[in-house]
């Protein structure tokens, strides 16, 4: 089989009914961390919101990966890191497009929500995180919507590993 026709085959998975459909789902995923993103970006006045005494809105600026892992001044780095992400986002949506369907579900969720941080990483040179949990003095992990769902992406993830047999 040549090369043209592996693409050809490749490109009718991609447009596959069902597949559009979690292609569909990542859409709504990247644009719900969006509109996020950009309503604290709009209305932040650089003051912490008290929401309640388990979760404040504290916009911090993330220049590594998930959790502040990995950040670095140095623009090689962070170029390193952003090049990395996009093409883990670029394996994922093929492995996604051969997938079963739940594990297209579990993907496209986590495809959706890397997408919107890899946009940041694009336009802003880092994520914006706004979303703090705390009990007392101790804080999680700041955090974004795009981070909840790739959470939960990974959190399905692993109980598909454990209670679904393929």
């Amino acid at each position: 089989m040549n090369f043209l026709n592996q693409l050809d085959i490749k490109k009718k998975l991609l447009l596959k009914k069902e597949n559009l459909y979690f292609i569909l789902l990542a859409v709504i995923v990247f644009i719900l961390d969006r509109i996020s993103k950009i309503k604290i970006l709009e209305d932040f006045s650089n003051s912490t919101y008290y929401l309640n005494n388990f979760i404040n809105i504290d916009l911090i600026w993330n220049t590594g990966i998930g959790f502040g892992i990995l950040s670095s001044n140095s623009i090689i780095v962070y170029s390193f890191i952003t090049f990395l992400i996009g093409l883990v986002i670029l394996i994922l949506l093929y492995i996604t497009i051969i997938s079963k369907k739940l594990d297209k579900l579990i993907y496209s969720i986590i495809i959706g929500a890397a997408c919107g941080n890899f946009c940041d990483r694009l336009i802003y040179n880092a994520v914006p995180d706004f979303i703090d949990l705390h009990y007392d003095n101790f804080h999680w992990f700041t955090f974004n919507v795009a981070d909840i769902f790739i959470t939960l992406g990974i959190m399905i993830f692993i109980i598909r590993s454990f209670f679904i047999k393929n």
